[in-house]
């Protein structure tokens, strides 16, 4: 069993007897031990007195002119935030049922850090206490940004790209290829490594650096593994069993439906779809294509026997933005009664 991402704060939820997660009083409390919440040396009296009740008490109910009594104008504000996050926490049925709702077409009135802290959260708990190492590393593209570059013999690496910003400031290049020693792809030690089959394992003492990096090419084991993930993601929130291949390119003269997993694929697909001009930069921005089928799924009459088409790509950063949400809500799944 492998305790890894502790910072996720997963080991302090309840798991339901439908696998579901449940929020708990620590769970709660961990906020009140983030940035935004934390007491610092300049904490007024009444703001101590709030964190200190919300500590013994992390549901306790909490009047505005509390809020109103705090010196500091950013302090009422982010208390105003986490309140009203935790009234949605608390209102749920689950931490999924939460996330679900987010989505809902009401307009997402949560921090986004708030947002990749539960998608880490549910990577944690969908694969479990022994997974791969790669299923790991490859789950960390669900809630954090990677940074894309393509060497010259056109292999695709990903880097966390908070990381690489890191290098950049410390006097670094901040780009992978640069980081890279040769074509061989390994890297300086003090910088980054890159994770493949042959030592995987290295990833258990460096899960939370998030220092690794990987290549994203098809046919690569890491695609393989993030296809994985993204299938268990559907299943877990949707019951919903799906085969997932990487592929280069789409060539189904009966192409149906697809889901881009990032903004930018989103729009690449949308006018591969309706045939639309691409021009060259726009192609060169694809990471990878997969297909997706369906294998105990009930889907429109129209769609049976089709595949679903999804993709990932880099924008004009050169970074990967996952938004794993958009694989539960725009997959074409017939409505059951």
């Amino acid at each position: 069993m492998t305790n890894y991402w502790p910072s996720s704060a997963y080991q302090t939820l309840k798991i339901g007897p439908d696998n579901q997660l449940l929020v708990t009083d620590d769970f709660l409390r961990t906020y009140l031990l983030r940035p935004e919440l934390n007491l610092v040396p300049e904490s007024c009296d009444a703001e101590k007195a709030l964190h200190q009740r919300l500590t013994n008490n992390p549901r306790a109910d909490i009047p505005e002119s509390d809020i109103a009594a705090m010196a500091d104008d950013d302090i009422q504000a982010n208390y105003q935030v986490w309140l009203r996050y935790r009234s949605k926490l608390l209102a749920a049925s689950s931490l999924e049922n939460f996330y679900m709702s987010l989505f809902d077409g009401g307009g997402v009135d949560v921090p986004p850090l708030f947002i990749s802290q539960l998608a880490k959260i549910f990577i944690r708990h969908i694969l479990g206490a022994d997974p791969h190492p790669l299923d790991a590393r490859m789950g960390e593209l669900f809630f954090r940004t990677q940074k894309i570059s393509v060497l010259e013999d056109g292999v695709v690496m990903g880097a966390d790209d908070e990381v690489v910003s890191r290098n950049a400031q410390a006097g670094e290049t901040g780009n992978i290829m640069d980081l890279l020693k040769s074509k061989s792809m390994s890297m300086r030690s003090i910088d980054l490594d890159v994770l493949h089959e042959e030592n995987a394992d290295m990833y258990w003492t460096r899960d939370e650096d998030h220092d690794l990096a990987v290549q994203l090419n098809v046919g690569q084991p890491p695609i393989n593994h993030f296809c994985r993930v993204l299938e268990k993601w559907i299943n877990h929130f949707l019951g919903v069993k799906v085969r997932i291949t990487p592929m280069q390119k789409i060539t189904d003269t009966k192409w149906s439906w697809h889901v881009g997993l990032d903004a930018v694929a989103t729009k690449i697909l949308n006018k591969l779809y309706n045939e639309e001009v691409l021009e060259a930069d726009e192609l060169a921005n694809i990471i990878c294509l997969f297909r997706l089928d369906f294998v105990d799924a009930a889907v429109p009459r129209a769609l049976e026997g089709k595949s679903v088409y999804l993709g990932i790509a880099m924008n004009d950063k050169k970074q990967l933005k996952l938004k794993p949400q958009n694989l539960l809500f725009n997959l074409p799944l017939a409505k059951t009664s």
